[in-house]
């Protein structure tokens, strides 16, 4: 009885232990601590994965000439709205402090998809433009004009105006400068512009400054840059020539190291 007692005691414990390592076996097939985790989806995929990602490329690193020409581009902000003299809006100003000549092409509520009160969306806008400037830096600001628009076609839009404006100037390097907030807190829609702008510049290899996710208008400075009775929600001459330093300190900042950065800011009139 005890001899035939050990074999099956034995048999058993194989059985047992067959049980064991089977189960083990089906756990380390789903989970397996020496295989790496996906990888999180890349900028612009859907939760899925299944639609196309935007690649984030490195952008190249800014160098300009020791007086560069510089065109600046966008909405009311660039024209100069509500500065006591147009000309002494931030992307005038901007000439003196890089020393450099700046050619404005701004136009009141005028987005990628909103036309403006004195021009046309920003594609006919860069469509028009003159070949032959041949600027060193193109600095494209904004635009909150289309928070209204929603985001059928926005993306499309963006990369058309981009595309062409690659093109007319290909020598030229390119600086998108993002929504500023206009008010405080921040909005949805402006949120959304300023992450779509943010990653479709870092799909191209572009830079991307974005005023909001830099903090540049808190609620500590918001009524020394904004004036929010005459200019509806524009920056004052005080409010520009602070933007202009902004923009030019951001600049020399880029020459350093690549940054692409998404915030957001919202409603009310148009820039």
């Amino acid at each position: 009885m005890h001899a035939s007692a050990a074999p099956r005691r034995l048999r058993s414990a194989g059985i047992v232990m067959a049980l064991l390592l089977a189960v083990a076996a089906g756990i380390l097939g789903v989970w397996r601590p020496w295989t790496p985790l996906p990888s999180a989806a890349p900028v612009g995929a859907a939760a899925d994965g299944s639609s196309g990602a935007a690649t984030v490329v490195a952008p190249a690193p800014l160098a300009l000439p020791e007086n560069p020409r510089v065109l600046v581009f966008g909405d009311s902000w660039t024209y100069g709205s509500a500065a006591s003299d147009p000309t002494l809006g931030y992307a005038y100003v901007l000439a003196g402090l890089i020393h450099g000549e700046t050619v404005v092409d701004g136009v009141r509520g005028s987005g990628y998809l909103k036309p403006g009160l004195d021009g046309p969306t920003f594609g006919e806008r860069i469509a028009a433009l003159d070949p032959s400037l041949a600027p060193d830096l193109v600095i494209i600001q904004g635009s909150i004009n289309d928070r209204a628009q929603g985001v059928a076609g926005y993306r499309e839009a963006v990369t058309a105006a981009w595309d062409a404006l690659g093109a007319i100037y290909p020598e030229a390097a390119i600086v998108v400068l993002g929504p500023a907030p206009h008010e405080l807190p921040v909005g949805a829609a402006t949120a959304r512009i300023d992450a779509d702008l943010s990653e479709l510049a870092a799909a191209r290899g572009w830079w991307y400054i974005s005023p909001v996710a830099q903090n540049w208008i808190t609620d500590l400075n918001y009524l020394d840059v904004i004036d929010v009775e005459v200019g509806r929600q524009h920056p004052s001459t005080a409010g520009h020539q602070y933007l202009a330093e902004k923009v030019a300190a951001a600049l020399d900042e880029l020459r350093v190291a690549p940054v692409t950065v998404a915030g957001g800011s919202e409603t009310t009139p148009d820039e």
